[in-house]
């Protein structure tokens, strides 16, 4: 192997780069210079999750499978003495020992480290502050790792519950593919708690999930209890424990990535682990999945010099740790970056001959559209508040905004709320465009979009500034420009260009003749004794989410959810059959957006998968997760305003709305239910459904109100269980009961022995709580009454004997025989013990 070396700047530190032909992964010929092209590409996303926190790297001397060499492999926390003076270093007081650490703040640090074949990066959950000492963890992880016999699709389907678990204690996590075997599950946190605090969460949390699955998880350490099930470690939030980090590499037989994924992507029955080259495309093209909850601290505050360059303004608009957009590196002051990673890097997003164009969509908070023109290395933009004009008849304005960097040219997704223009964003049509003339205030150019795109054919548009000059000192007026659709010149200046180029006409998201927005009219929560005597029409309740569908009777569909969010580009099959069962006329539609599981309800996990997409995300997720429209109402037709009408008459229009209703049909008027509230109630109850809506006949449709002319009745699911433990309580509590330990007589058990079923902490008051106390003291027992239970429900536990019966409501049974949210209801001094069943749904027999 030659000595191929390399002497470099980065961030203004001149590094020698060696062996950069040495083959760092043998089964695929992975090259150092491939490996610091790779972390020169990921940078900026990497060093979000790594910077002002204490490094280890792993270090593969000789490459990976060198193993049997010596010193080949090996872990390494102290910085080596002849580290260059400009990486930046803090000290760690270990119990026999100090240890200095580096910090990868910055890319040049980031290359030093790849030059010494440091392949993995493994940082804590917390940050050192300013005076060097340790802040407490801003994240918790679990680490999902599958035992023998289990692999990736299981530790996702884990991954799912642990999700739902997190969410309920008021945490959002995000996946990460750990690059090795399992996946890790990021959540944020605010850092009023301290490592050993968030330990005993995680660890709880763990517990939780082992509780509600024991067949499937496992969260003792022990190796022993793996096989057949997904390990949860919650040991990586120690303060002393560390993970490897988003974006580091893997030294396994193949350069694989500590990956951030997003929620949609585990249900992929390819689901695998990435590899680097995956991870840099996706990085370009889609951003970076875990920034959306994890901003991180970006670099440290050893700033990098940096010059303006053509995008500044757009980076000085947008925080890259916050939204998915492309945000290139600000370039450093001696515009260097490392040879090697130039020369593997990928070529430039653009085209061969630089004239590429793109029409973003952009469902902001005003719909819009963007007309972009690859230029000098940038994407030169307007903003086009009613899209590119139909004839040239009619202008339209353009208004000149920031320059955008090349890789947006294939950008679709959704920019947080928020953040400089919150929306979702999809391609309306790309191509490549002739220019024929170009001018500080004038530009003229032949668009050529895709064959069957939005554009309908060649368009020539002349884009003319309106306002003050570049030189008037009006920046304002400077942006003013109008957008003229010209008379074609050459062959194609026939019959054939009268086609409409306007996007109201083509694509979703159309600037409608309709309300920009109208709030749904809301239920209220009610029971039989709110009906009265009056005429009411009932109609199921379905588990989704709420939209608005607007219909300009010309091809133009919008979704928009209860609160006002523009949805259209995450539900593309249901904007395809809206388009093809109402086929005439407008319309203004009220429904349910509900993704259905095997047995064909409603689930809200399901639809968990589809929410907050992009449309290229959506149309693949879609082949995984179909959604489906549910209507139950119309506000307008063919222009008539319809919500003044009595329900009878919305709903007689409803009926014959649609030209077609086959079987699975993604838009759908579910039948309005014949019978009274009794039937309503037990054929939701059969369906296996949430509830029922009871809607009176007579009413109007009224927006943004919550009516009693709406009734909700949702399912409440009760339990008689016997009681036979509780345990003391903490704080005011701490004299008293703080639980009570409930369980059920088993169909094998013996007399006086229950099945536990779990405990239940809510729904007392202070006087049932001392009742409760009083009650339970003389039934003292000495031992359990229950087959098994949890060693940590069983801990501080006192038995009682099992005579006392109460009665709970609660969510939901778990797959482990559990009740979900159990809340206190009272005692049931009528039943006995023996009386006690499981009373399990209908739908569940």
């Amino acid at each position: 192997m030659t000595d191929a070396r390399q002497v470099v700047t980065v961030n203004g530190h001149r590094i020698t780069l060696t062996h950069l032909d040495k083959v760092m992964y043998p089964e695929t010929g992975t090259t150092k210079a491939e490996v610091l092209a790779y972390y020169a590409n990921v940078a900026p996303a990497l060093i979000r999750y790594t910077a002002n926190r204490p490094a280890t790297r792993k270090r593969w001397v000789h490459g990976v499978g060198s193993t049997d060499e010596p010193g080949a492999v090996f872990f390494q926390k102290n910085l080596e003495e002849g580290a260059p003076d400009w990486v930046r270093r803090l000290p760690i007081q270990h119990t026999d020992r100090i240890s200095v650490y580096p910090l990868v703040n910055d890319l040049a640090t980031l290359t030093w480290l790849a030059q010494l074949s440091a392949l993995e990066i493994h940082v804590p959950q917390w940050q050192f502050a300013p005076g060097g000492e340790a802040r407490n963890p801003d994240r918790l992880v679990l680490d999902l790792d599958p035992g023998p016999g289990v692999g990736l699709a299981d530790c996702a389907e884990i991954a799912r519950f642990a999700r739902t678990i997190l969410q309920g204690a008021g945490l959002e996590p995000m996946p990460v593919t750990s690059g090795s075997k399992g996946i890790h599950l990021y959540a944020p946190l605010d850092g009023r708690y301290s490592a050993e605090q968030v330990v005993l969460v995680a660890h709880e949390l763990a517990r939780a999930l082992e509780v509600d699955h024991p067949d499937r998880v496992v969260s003792g350490m022990s190796k022993a209890l793996r096989p057949g099930k997904v390990f949860v470690d919650w040991s990586q939030n120690s303060a002393a424990k560390t993970t490897i980090a988003p974006y580091s590499l893997r030294g396994r037989a193949r350069p694989t990535v500590a990956a951030p994924r997003h929620w949609a992507e585990l249900d992929s029955p390819g689901l695998a682990q990435l590899e680097f080259g995956e991870v840099v495309e996706r990085l370009a093209r889609l951003g970076d999945p875990l920034a959306v909850i994890m901003p991180g601290e970006g670099s440290s505050d050893e700033a990098i010099a940096t010059v303006d360059d053509r995008l500044t303004a757009y980076r000085d608009k947008r925080r890259a740790d916050r939204t998915p957009e492309p945000v290139p590196a600000r370039p450093a002051a001696t515009g260097a970056a490392t040879d090697a990673a130039a020369s593997v890097a990928p070529a430039p997003v653009g085209s061969a001959t630089g004239t590429s164009f793109v029409i973003h969509e952009h469902h902001a908070r005003r719909l819009h559209w963007d007309l972009r023109f690859e230029r000098d290395g940038v994407l030169v933009s307007w903003a086009l508040p009613k899209g590119v004009p139909s004839d040239s008849a009619h202008n339209h304005l353009a208004v000149h905004t920031e320059d955008h960097p090349l890789e947006y040219g294939s950008f679709e997704g959704t920019i947080p709320t928020g953040e400089y223009g919150a929306g979702q964003i999809f391609i309306w049509d790309h191509g490549e465009y002739e220019l024929e003339k170009w001018r500080d205030d004038e530009v003229i150019a032949t668009l050529h979009g895709q064959p069957g795109g939005s554009l309908g054919g060649p368009r020539r548009v002349a884009l003319i500034q309106t306002g003050g000059g570049a030189g008037s000192g009006d920046a304002k007026a400077a942006q003013n420009w109008l957008i003229h659709l010209m008379k074609p010149t050459g062959p194609q200046s026939g019959a054939g260009n009268a086609a409409t180029a306007n996007p109201t006409e083509a694509r979703p998201g159309a600037a409608l003749t309709l309300p920009d927005y109208v709030s749904p009219m809301l239920a209220t929560a009610g029971s039989e004794r709110d009906l009265g005597e009056d005429a009411w029409a009932f109609e199921m309740k379905w588990d989704g989410i709420r939209a608005i569908a607007l219909l300009d009777g010309a091809g133009g569909v919008r979704l928009l959810t209860r609160n006002g969010n523009d949805v259209t580009a995450s539900y593309p099959e249901i904007v395809a059959g809206l388009r093809a069962t109402v086929p005439v006329g407008s319309a203004v539609l009220d429904g349910e957006i509900v993704a259905l599981d095997r047995s064909g309800r409603p689930s809200f996990g399901l639809l968990q998968t589809r929410m907050n997409l992009g449309a290229a995300e959506a149309r693949a997720a879609g082949l995984r997760v179909p959604v489906h429209y549910l209507l139950f109402d119309v506000l307008e037709r063919h222009g008539q305003a319809l919500m003044a009408e009595p329900y009878d008459a919305r709903r007689a229009v409803l009926d014959g709305l649609l030209a077609t209703t086959p079987d699975g049909a993604r838009i759908q008027v579910p039948p309005a239910l014949e019978g009274d509230y009794a039937d309503a109630l037990r054929t939701s109850r059969v369906l296996g459904l949430e509830g029922f809506v009871a809607k009176l006949r007579t009413s109007a449709y009224s927006p943004g109100r919550r009516s009693r002319s709406w009734i909700k009745v949702k399912h409440t699911l009760m339990q008689e269980v016997v009681i036979g433990g509780w345990r003391p309580g903490t704080g005011n509590r701490a004299n008293t009961v703080g639980a009570l330990l409930l369980g059920i007589p088993g169909a094998s058990a013996r007399p006086g022995e229950l099945v536990y079923v779990g405990r239940v902490g809510t729904g007392f008051s202070e006087r049932d709580l001392s009742a409760a106390h009083a009650l339970l003291e003389p039934l003292a027992a000495a031992e359990s009454p229950f087959l098994t239970m949890p060693r940590l429900d069983a801990r501080d536990a006192h038995w009682v004997q099992p005579v006392l019966v109460g009665e709970v409501e609660f969510g939901e049974w778990t797959p482990a025989g559990r009740l979900r949210h159990p809340s206190w209801r009272g005692w049931r001094t009528d039943k006995e013990p023996a009386d006690v069943r499981a009373e399990l749904p209908t739908h569940a027999n």
